[in-house]
């Protein structure tokens, strides 16, 4: 699998995992950065838009639709993930994956100098 060049910032990252699942709006961005993180990352509006801007501009998502939600009357702009968004997005996981499994061997001792 393609790796990316080097590891996103942790507000890109968080983005990217978060729409893995689909496309989603500022505010649900926000809500699910939260819930994936067990609250511990908190994305206000300027991160969150800043950071969708810069990965807009990057190819790895797209806006998809500005439209009105069903239960709402405002008009939100959604994102979802580019074909290289998604490829970069697990690779990601597997780069995270890869270090944990380095750090456990660490812990447990099986490490090797």
């Amino acid at each position: 699998m393609p790796t990316s060049p080097k590891p996103l910032p942790a507000a890109s990252l968080h983005i990217v995992l978060a729409l893995l699942d689909g496309e989603l709006h500022g505010y649900a961005l926000m809500r699910r950065v939260g819930e994936l993180s067990d609250g511990a990352v908190k994305m206000g509006p300027g991160t969150l838009y800043g950071t969708l801007n810069r990965l807009v501009d990057g190819g790895l998502i797209v806006e998809t639709t500005d439209r009105v939600d069903r239960t709402e009357t405002e008009r939100r702009r959604y994102y979802e993930l580019t074909p290289t968004g998604r490829t970069v997005a697990l690779a990601e996981l597997d780069r995270l994956q890869t270090l944990l499994r380095h750090v456990k061997r660490g812990l447990a001792g099986g490490a090797t100098a």
